[in-house]
C-alpha cells in the first residue's frame, strides 16, 4: 500500500477542480470551513469543499452510520464559487454521490486521536464502505488532529495524564500507523503545524476553549497546512488573511504549516525570535493606514 508522508499532492492529471469531502466533527469544521477555500481563491485554485459533520464524532459512530445507511449529519458545502450550503439529516452515502470526490478526509475523534487502538477496526471498516461506494474512485486523506492546549480541562485530557506533550506524541504515533493500515494517500499534519506554532510567539493560545481552535490564527494555521498539502506550495497569505489575523501571525502560519509538511511527525523551532514590532507588522499591507497612524502619532505633544 502506498502511503504518503509529505504534504504535497501530484495534482498531475487531476480534474481543474478539485474536491474534498471531510467526514469528521468540530475539528474538521475547523480546519476546513473556512478560509480554505479564501486561500484557495487567493491562489486561483478552484476547489469544492464538503464537511459532514457531528459534534464529538469518532470513527466508530462513522462506521456505524455508514453501515445503518443513518441521515445523522450536517452537511456543509462550499461550492466552487463559494457558496456555502448547510443540509441537515443527511447520509455518508448520499454525501459520497453529490460529488465526484477526489479526496475523502477521515479523523479520529480528539479523545482518542493518540489510542491507535481505536482506529484499527472502525478506519478500515469504512475505508471498505467508501471504496465499494465510489467503486474506487477516491483517495484518501487522513487528517491528524491537534494536542489540547496545556491547560486544557477537557475530560479526555485525562487519557494523556493532561499533558499536552504525550498527547501530541500519541496522535504522532496513532497517525503514523493509519498510513499502515488503509492506503492513505496524503496525510494532513495539522496538529503538528499547530504544536509548531506554539513554539512561535503566540505561544499556546491557539485554542478557544482548550481543545477547538481559535477562530481567527488558530483556523488560519489549519487551513495553511491544508492548502500546502493539497497544491503543493506554501499558503499565499500575502494574498490573503483574515480579519483578525496579523502580518505577523499570518507568516507564523506560513511557516507552521510548511515546516509540519516536510516533517509531520515531529516539532520544528520555528520561532526562536522575538516577537515583531506589531505596530508596523500589522499595517505592512495597508500604507495607507499606517501612514495616518504615523502623522497621528508626530502630532502629539
Amino acid at each position: 500500500m502506498l502511503t504518503i508522508s509529505f504534504c504535497w499532492a501530484n495534482t498531475q492529471g487531476q480534474p481543474d477542480t478539485l474536491r474534498i469531502l471531510a467526514i469528521g466533527n468540530s475539528f474538521s469544521q475547523d480546519a476546513v470551513e473556512q478560509y480554505l477555500y479564501e486561500l484557495a481563491a487567493a491562489a486561483d485554485k478552484p476547489i469544492v469543499i464538503a464537511n459532514m459533520y457531528i459534534g464529538g464524532a469518532p470513527l466508530s459512530l462513522h462506521w456505524e452510520n455508514a453501515r445503518t445507511d443513518k441521515a445523522a449529519y450536517s452537511y456543509r458545502k462550499i461550492d466552487v464559487d463559494g457558496v456555502k450550503t448547510t443540509k441537515e439529516e443527511v447520509s455518508i452515502l448520499t454525501a459520497l454521490r453529490d460529488e465526484h470526490w477526489d479526496y475523502v478526509s477521515l479523523q479520529q475523534a480528539s479523545p482518542l486521536s493518540g489510542q491507535f487502538d481505536s482506529y484499527v477496526a472502525p478506519l478500515t471498516a469504512l475505508h471498505y464502505y467508501i471504496d465499494s461506494a465510489t467503486a474506487g474512485g477516491v483517495k484518501y486523506i487522513w487528517h491528524q488532529t491537534w494536542a489540547y492546549a496545556a491547560n486544557s480541562t477537557h475530560k479526555g485530557f485525562a487519557n494523556y495524564h493532561n499533558d499536552q506533550n504525550e498527547m501530541y506524541q500519541a496522535i504522532m504515533g496513532a497517525s503514523a500507523k493509519a498510513q499502515k493500515l488503509v492506503p492513505i494517500g496524503l496525510l494532513v499534519p495539522c496538529g503538528t503545524a499547530i504544536q509548531n506554532a506554539r513554539n512561535s510567539f503566540i505561544g499556546d493560545n491557539l485554542t478557544r476553549d482548550g481543545y477547538h481552535l481559535d477562530l481567527h490564527i488558530g483556523r488560519f494555521i489549519a487551513a495553511c497546512t491544508w492548502f500546502e498539502v493539497l497544491f503543493g506550495q506554501e499558503a499565499p497569505v500575502d494574498r490573503y488573511r483574515p480579519d483578525g489575523v496579523s502580518a505577523a501571525q499570518a507568516a507564523v502560519a506560513q511557516r507552521a504549516a510548511h515546516a509540519a509538511c516536510l516533517q509531520p511527525f515531529s516539532v520544528t523551532e520555528i520561532a526562536l525570535t522575538p516577537k515583531p514590532n506589531m505596530l508596523l507588522d500589522d499595517y505592512a499591507f495597508e500604507p495607507s493606514r499606517l501612514t495616518a497612524i504615523i502623522g497621528r502619532a508626530s502630532n502629539l505633544d
